[in-house]
């Protein structure tokens, strides 16, 4: 009984450190997703559509007005929120009937990933950055705010597409529902904070904006090159070393506890 429990202890351990590690990377994928060219330009847009308030109402937003930006931003990240960590489950949990097979999928997926990463560079012919978004467009206001955002979860760019895959290939590195959707809630974090900032602080987003648009081939570049580090992180093995050298960190920090 008790070598069951240790085996049991070390395997949670193990999926600790993994998760541990793949949680930054997470959140950094959904911040580079909203950078990127198909989500940054339209994001002044879908602030008008969750609130029902024009550009220069957003820009002058006070008092009652800047708390209904604030709720319709938020049920609008909670849409997509719900079909990214609906997908991050799902991806997880068909981890779990492959991690016998562990190395080869870490191959796979690490492959994918280093492929997804130079298309997000556009430097795969055929993967570039065409739109394939729905352009239906819910209800104006609170109330089609939710929605808006389950339509933008279910129709997400080839901009978002590289840096969701790899999020989803790590969840599915994960071998677990719950965690592949805790993981896929990190992505969502990063990409949907910056939207609730942008609705709270609308005139000085712009101006932040405007110079990531005037960099975007370096935004470009840095999310790309993070996405093929993940990747050949993945395919050469470094990666279970990465996670094996956490779980031994975690042991020692429960035991210094």
């Amino acid at each position: 009984m008790s070598a069951a429990l240790q085996l049991a202890d070390n395997t949670i351990t193990l999926q600790s450190g993994a998760l541990l590690l793949a949680a930054p990377i997470a959140l950094l994928a959904g911040l580079v997703s909203f950078f990127s060219p198909c989500v940054l330009p339209l994001v002044p847009g879908y602030l008008s559509y969750v609130t029902g308030f024009s550009a220069a109402d957003l820009a002058d937003a006070r008092g009652a007005k800047r708390g209904r930006m604030l709720l319709g931003t938020v049920l609008f990240v909670l849409g997509f929120t719900a079909v990214f960590v609906s997908g991050g489950a799902l991806f997880g949990q068909f981890g779990e009937t492959l991690k016998e097979h562990q190395r080869v999928i870490n191959i796979v997926l690490g492959g994918v990933t280093i492929v997804m990463g130079l298309a997000f560079m556009g430097l795969v012919p055929g993967l570039s950055m065409r739109e394939v978004r729905t352009h239906r467009r819910p209800a104006v206001g609170l109330l089609g705010a939710p929605m808006l955002g389950v339509v933008f979860g279910v129709g997400w760019t080839p901009c978002m597409g590289p840096t969701l895959a790899t999020v989803q290939n790590l969840a599915l590195n994960q071998a677990d529902a719950q965690r592949g959707a805790l993981l896929t809630t990190f992505y969502c974090l990063g990409l949907g904070v910056p939207f609730i900032v942008a609705a709270l602080a609308f005139r000085r987003a712009l101006g932040a904006f405007g110079w990531v648009k005037r960099h975007y081939p370096l935004v470009m570049r840095i999310g790309g090159g993070m996405l093929v580090v993940v990747g050949l992180l993945l395919v050469t093995g470094a990666w279970d070393s990465m996670v094996s050298q956490l779980q031994n960190w975690a042991q020692t920090f429960q035991i210094g506890i």
